[in-house]
């Protein structure tokens, strides 16, 4: 009897307790940035006045509203349904759109002037990073690596990727080059009017 209770008894090892604690805390903290974003999201979207930023740039704070209420905000509680939660795919997902909350709040935060939800913005992007950085953190990388079949493209993907971020990258560094050279700021490529701080704040985040 001694010998079954030892067989069927089993303890956590202290890194399994570490990675319990953080899918824990990371599906906590991504229900907590749902329910923000969607918040958020909706004042931006019908609260008037909210935004006092220059007619193009709250034309684009809106946009980013209208995406998020509509995409992110669904799709990030769908990935805490409890029936799809553990899914590899729900857990893909879910670090996407924590990534995209992380990025785009920092424009909200960094980039806007001052408004009635900078407190929400605030919790937005520190929830945001903090649960994103715990979701990887518990990702099982072996794990999802075995399910890649042999004839996935893996190869081709990363190179579509890279085709995607060098010319970017090279873009922003070419830029921030040039004004450390000459003294020749920067020029917004797009047709919108932005604040200085854009560009900038875009080039760090790319």
């Amino acid at each position: 009897a001694r010998q079954v209770s030892e067989m069927t008894t089993h303890t956590p090892a202290p890194g399994e307790t570490r990675t319990g604690t953080a899918v824990a805390a990371a599906r906590w903290l991504a229900a907590g940035v749902a329910v923000l974003v969607a918040g958020a999201s909706a004042a931006g979207l019908w609260a008037p006045g909210l935004y006092t930023d220059a007619a193009a740039v709250e034309a684009m704070f809106r946009g980013y509203d209208l995406v998020t209420i509509i995409v992110v905000a669904p799709l990030l509680a769908l990935t805490l349904l409890p029936a799809w939660r553990d899914q590899t795919a729900a857990q893909l997902l879910r670090i996407s759109m924590l990534a995209y909350c992380f990025y785009n709040y920092a424009y909200y935060l960094f980039g806007a002037q001052l408004n009635a939800a900078l407190l929400a913005h605030i919790a937005i992007f520190t929830a945001s990073l903090y649960a994103l950085v715990l979701s990887l953190v518990a990702l099982d990388i072996g794990g999802l690596a075995a399910r890649f079949r042999p004839r996935t493209p893996v190869r081709t993907v990363a190179v579509i990727l890279l085709l995607l971020g060098v010319p970017l990258a090279a873009i922003q560094v070419s830029g921030l080059a040039g004004f450390a050279v000459t003294g020749a700021v920067p020029q917004e490529p797009s047709q919108l009017v932005v604040p200085l701080g854009f560009p900038r704040l875009g080039a760090v985040l790319d």
